[in-house]
């Protein structure tokens, strides 16, 4: 296992998103009778769907997916986020809508990083999101897809709680399923990131050396939610196991949305030199969440 430090991961937040609080107030009632006394009652916890834990193999009720078989991009599945600005790790790309930088073709879809110029950006891509339009809690993600690779390519599968407008990042969490610094492209990381605050930003998770780039090919990456242990696969070999010890607070029982993207430069593989390839592209097959009966 080698031992990484991944980047503060920050998911920016509007002004029109910040939370109001407001002051509920009660009132009594005048009554002009006396209710009957009742016996209390215990009250019965019922327990999400799926919070048991499975093999990998038993979660075989398809519940959600995207095939990606037609264009365009569905939007009743996915946003785009645009702007640049640098993410919070001093990222070079401007994500956008493009044609060019999403498209679906021959059963896939592409997102591609350009080298060209985009205000003050020199690179733009794309960045989709389920938000707002799917959610996951428990059960098996899988997203068969094929990575780029070169010097400052950073592509990433990974998800965010969907409470971050209430609960702003990390303290929502954040699970990285897959990424990949594009210099080392037989380097696979998963890592969670967790804490109260900025300031007291924690993370935890893995490298996985493979025996070849994972961008040769395409390969099936997982992540398998239970209540308290989160475990990673992939082509269905389990790598990597985080469980409710690991974080605290310990927000990974929650939902959350799905993020596709491909950024270049920064902080985590730093930026693109003059010999590294452009376009690049992450393809992916599909996107499908399962769940046992």
């Amino acid at each position: 296992m080698k031992k990484h430090f991944p980047p503060i991961r920050r998911y920016s937040l509007g002004a029109g998103l910040a939370l109001s609080l407001g002051l509920l107030a009660c009132t009594e009632s005048e009554t002009k009778f006396t209710p009957t006394p009742t016996t209390p009652t215990t009250p019965t916890t019922t327990p999400a769907v799926n919070e048991d834990p499975r093999d990998y193999g038993q979660y075989n009720s398809l519940v959600w997916s995207d095939e990606f078989t037609t264009g365009p991009l569905d939007l009743t599945k996915w946003s785009y986020e645009l702007g640049g600005g640098g993410w919070g790790n001093n990222e070079l790309q401007a994500y956008t809508n493009s044609a060019d930088n999403t498209f679906i073709s021959g059963g896939n879809l592409t997102i591609q990083a350009r080298r060209e110029q985009s205000g003050n950006n020199g690179y733009t891509s794309a960045r989709l999101i389920t938000k707002g339009k799917q959610s996951f809690r428990y059960g098996r993600l899988d997203i068969r897809a094929k990575v780029p690779k070169g010097k400052g390519v950073w592509p990433a599968i990974w998800m965010l709680g969907s409470d971050i407008d209430q609960n702003n990042w990390p303290r929502c969490g954040e699970i990285d399923i897959m990424e990949l610094r594009g210099s080392t492209p037989d380097q696979l990381l998963s890592t969670m990131h967790f804490g109260n605050s900025t300031a007291d930003h924690r993370f935890k998770g893995t490298t996985k050396i493979q025996p070849a780039p994972l961008s040769d090919d395409f390969h099936v990456y997982s992540v398998v939610r239970s209540k308290d242990l989160l475990r990673f696969y992939v082509d269905e070999q389990l790598y990597y196991t985080f469980t409710g010890s690991d974080a605290s607070p310990f927000p990974f029982n929650n939902p959350f949305f799905m993020i596709l993207n491909v950024a270049v430069g920064g902080d985590f593989d730093g930026d693109p030199t003059p010999s590294t390839v452009f376009p690049q592209q992450m393809q992916v097959d599909y996107v499908r969440h399962y769940q046992y009966k």
